[in-house]
């Protein structure tokens, strides 16, 4: 499909209907979805990385070490370091923080921790982004359920994934699954378009309500990035790195970040 085309003969139709639609160049062409996925298969070669070494005893800037080292080895270019002054070549959020955890000597992976790794890849200009949680020895039932739930309500918004869909199923669809099982979603931090550049239109909330918002066109790209708390949904920012993200009452967080397109036919998943 030539989803450029597709938009300029489908727009009209939703528009008339009074229905928000993406903007023209919010659609990407099969050249640039094909640069993602390259640098999304750089990028799951990455994390597969992470999760081979991940250990007891490792400190954070040993995994960041691995993601610098391997994406410069594969031909690509860490897209956070140097991002707004960010120092590191990902990011490492154990336990209580949400997400943008900077690696560091200091950080010890412990027995019972579970930890966020995000990866994102620029190859040959273009960016994917993805995040996995990994379990560090042997972990609590809580923590195990809340990856687990973290995990399943993502799975949950791909399966809304369709054209012609709307960004708000997105958001039902996580938060409804995440209280069902007792647990919170951060509503301050979502996903975003990507591709291009790191972050673009449009946003991704994380909650929200079915039939609203934006429409889905086929050639639109963006990560769904579900951030889970076990207590509050309350977060807050770090004054002293003025980057990571903790939940309020010291309780577990959860993440799991995918890079999508939206196809003629449904989804595909770029990055993960």
């Amino acid at each position: 499909m030539d989803y450029i085309k597709n938009y300029e003969e489908m727009a009209p139709k939703y528009q008339k209907l009074g229905m928000p639609i993406p903007r023209r160049d919010m659609i990407k062409t099969a050249e640039q979805i094909e640069g993602i996925r390259e640098a999304g298969i750089i990028n799951n070669k990455i994390l597969d990385l992470v999760a081979a070494n991940i250990r007891v005893g490792m400190s954070t800037l040993e995994i960041d070490e691995i993601v610098h080292n391997a994406t410069i080895e594969l031909g690509g270019v860490p897209a956070t370091l140097g991002f707004e002054c960010y120092p590191k070549s990902c990011c490492t959020s154990i336990n209580e923080q949400v997400c943008h955890g900077i690696p560091s000597p200091k950080d010890i992976l412990k027995n019972g921790d579970i930890v966020n790794v995000d990866c994102t890849t620029i190859y040959k200009g273009y960016y994917a982004d993805a995040s996995r949680m990994f379990q560090i020895g042997l972990i609590t039932e809580e923590a195990a359920k809340l990856i687990r739930v973290t995990k399943e309500a993502l799975e949950l918004a791909l399966k809304t994934l369709k054209p012609y869909s709307r960004l708000g199923d997105i958001g039902y669809a996580i938060e409804h699954h995440v209280k069902q099982n007792g647990f919170s979603v951060v509503h301050e931090i979502g996903g975003h378009g990507v591709g291009i550049d790191f972050h673009e239109d449009p946003y991704v909330a994380h909650f929200g309500k079915r039939d609203t918002g934006l429409v889905l066109f086929p050639g639109m790209v963006f990560t769904i990035e579900p951030m889970i708390n076990v207590g509050t949904r309350k977060v807050f920012l770090d004054a002293a790195n003025n980057w990571t993200i903790y939940t309020m009452d010291g309780s577990l967080s959860a993440q799991v970040e995918h890079t999508v397109v939206i196809t003629e036919d449904g989804f595909e998943i770029l990055a993960y």
